[in-house]
């Protein structure tokens, strides 16, 4: 097999990023500039807020300069090392978060959002960027973030919501048992609706077919990248040693450095997350019909979550976006690869569907 280029070993890249992990050239040229993202008309300052012995670094944004006792919402990255604004060294330029943050503004609500651990401002802290990570740090950030959301003093307290973006789901779903006695409102772009190793499995089988129909890879190199994937995948869920042989594309993402972290979320179920929000919470799911990392089965399974949940008087609203791929930019349903984020503009169904969540939410 080919060289493969591969995340760092201890903040690797997955949901929603682990179909880029053998397929890292997909961006062709737009033939047409983007639109300008949704407006930001209000005002922003930098904020901090420690979690251990790290100091972590966000922004802090007002729908419009003076306001006060506005709604506010915390913005959670996917998975790997990902900044405030949704980028990421795969993805420089996606803007996802910074984008949602916009739209946010423009529904009149105020927005934290932060950097990860490895990456921004944030960065490593005196780690050793190759020492494994410990998985709780990541529910330790999003729960300091939403409390410093609320310290702040122009947001309503009792109008928050949570809005995580692929992997940053699981944290928005989770985050009544982060911040016990909190029950925020909860929007789920793009999120996972299986397993998390199930997740990963389907994007790497589709990502090595298309390198194997492409010429990129033979039928035998194919077979043995899953076959081991899978192997790797056991072993993880039985808290076995790794196979002591593994294709070598697969080091950033099965290396000891992710282990625990993809042991962690890997006992995330979902749907059964969805069922145990408190009752009443007000739920939106956004998905994009071109979006390639996560499947509208997936969707499919995470509703039923909200459909078994006993007694809600809330409920969730799914919305499906037209041609709108993983990172809420528009993608051409006849496109087999997606051109580079910035030529492509965010797609205009997500302002709507926010505005009205936002209208009902409280």
């Amino acid at each position: 097999m080919g060289p493969v280029s591969t995340p760092e070993p201890s903040l690797s890249w997955f949901v929603g990023g682990a179909a880029l992990l053998l397929l890292t050239t997909a961006c062709a040229p737009a033939e047409t500039a983007a639109d300008e993202p949704p407006s930001d008309t209000g005002s922003q300052r930098e904020v901090q807020f420690t979690v251990g012995e790290d100091e972590v670094h966000g922004t802090f944004s007002l729908p419009e300069e003076g306001a006060d006792g506005v709604p506010g919402a915390l913005v959670i990255s996917g998975s790997g090392p990902t900044d405030r604004d949704g980028n990421s060294e795969m993805r420089p330029d996606a803007d996802t978060n910074l984008n949602f943050a916009h739209a946010l503004a423009d529904a009149g609500v105020a927005t934290l959002r932060y950097d990860k651990l490895g990456s921004g401002e944030t960065g490593t802290g005196d780690r050793d960027p190759d020492d494994p990570v410990e998985p709780e740090i990541f529910d330790e950030q999003a729960a300091a973030a939403y409390e410093h959301l609320l310290e702040q003093p122009e947001v309503d307290a009792e109008r928050t919501l949570v809005l995580g973006h692929s992997e940053g789901a699981l944290y928005a779903l989770r985050m009544h048992e982060l911040v016990p006695g909190s029950s925020p409102a909860v929007v789920l772009a793009a999120p996972p609706g299986e397993r998390y190793l199930d997740v990963v499995d389907r994007q790497l089988t589709e990502q090595v077919r298309t390198m194997e129909a492409m010429g990129g890879l033979d039928e035998v190199d194919a077979q043995t990248v899953l076959s081991d994937a899978r192997a790797a995948r056991a072993a993880v869920r039985a808290d076995r040693p790794m196979p002591e042989e593994m294709d070598p594309a697969l080091g950033g993402l099965y290396g000891v450095g992710n282990r625990d972290t993809l042991a962690f979320l890997d006992e995330l179920v979902p749907a059964e997350l969805a069922a145990g929000l408190p009752e009443a919470t007000e739920s939106l799911v956004l998905w994009g019909e071109q979006d390639a990392q996560i499947s509208r089965e997936e969707i499919d399974e995470l509703m039923t979550g909200f459909e078994d949940a006993p007694g809600r008087a809330g409920g969730a609203e799914r919305v499906n976006l037209p041609g709108t791929d993983h990172v809420f930019r528009e993608q051409a349903g006849d496109d087999t690869m997606p051109a580079v984020d910035e030529d492509r503009p965010f797609s205009p169904d997500v302002a709507p569907a926010l505005e009205s969540f936002v209208e009902r939410a409280w």
